[in-house]
């Protein structure tokens, strides 16, 4: 039994050693991303303005209202799978205000989530929705960052979609499904059963992520890209006029949007 306690200690302590390192990896990619173009454009505002901060305050409200609102898709996976919107605030809030602000607005919404409703997945669907959530956000707003028109949103977007798609589905069978039963005490072959009930084509975690975590991946970049692309035009004039950075005119930021 104190075996069994000190192991199961020792898996914690991993975990949350994985998820700040995680983190810290995510806030360095996009500060390093952000600062190249600050630096390149002349911009002397800091990353992280007090207008900025604000802003990301009010997009991981948003973020965590739609996050609350998650709901199983029964027909393609597990209902410990779930899905939901909350990386539209996210993208948009990134294509408005950088990468880092992207970055921070997934992992406040995670903080606010948990202290809202808490955790049902010991802790590890929060990190796969932080980290998932970046590896669409990140990508596509790194790319957007480099030249604000709308066909390198729409590139963005996809590059982001298609980044979301593979990383979140290979992320899950190498580290997530097995620290999930590590940590909820689930055997994987448990999981894979419960998958198989679903999708006769399960037999294995590699056939799991493909035919159960993956389309739910594709439907929810597709989804957030989408919603994003639409209604990122008519929000960026009253968003650009709430974050301008130094050295650079409104004028120029709403023309390039609608390029």
């Amino acid at each position: 039994m104190g075996n069994g306690l000190l192991q199961s200690i020792a898996d914690n302590v991993v975990f949350v050693l994985v998820c700040a390192g995680v983190a810290v990896g995510l806030f360095a990619i996009a500060y390093a991303a952000e600062k190249y173009v600050y630096k390149r454009d002349g911009i002397t505002e800091r990353i992280l303005s007090t207008r900025k901060i604000t802003m990301i305050g009010l997009f991981s409200a948003l973020a965590m209202i739609l996050h609350i609102f998650d709901f199983p898709v029964l027909f393609l996976a597990p209902g410990f799978y779930k899905l939901d919107f909350s990386e539209i605030p996210a993208l948009v809030g990134a294509f408005a205000f950088g990468p880092v602000a992207g970055v921070m607005i997934e992992f406040c919404k995670i903080l606010l989530k948990l202290v809202v409703k808490g955790t049902s997945t010991a802790f590890v669907g929060d990190l796969a929705n932080f980290v998932i959530g970046c590896s669409l956000v990140l990508p596509a707003s790194i790319i957007y960052m480099f030249k604000k028109t709308r066909k390198n949103a729409v590139l963005a977007c996809l590059a982001g979609s298609l980044v979301m798609t593979v990383f979140g589905t290979a992320f899950n069978g190498v580290y997530l499904l097995p620290a999930f039963s590590k940590l909820f005490g689930m055997p994987l072959e448990a999981i894979i059963a419960a998958g198989a009930e679903i999708n006769g084509n399960i037999n294995s975690i590699t056939s799991f992520v493909c035919f159960a975590v993956a389309p739910i991946n594709i439907i929810k970049s597709v989804a957030a890209s989408a919603v994003t692309l639409v209604i990122y035009k008519p929000l960026s004039p009253i968003l650009k006029h709430a974050h301008v950075p130094a050295g650079r005119k409104v004028t120029d930021n709403v023309k390039n949007v609608t390029q």
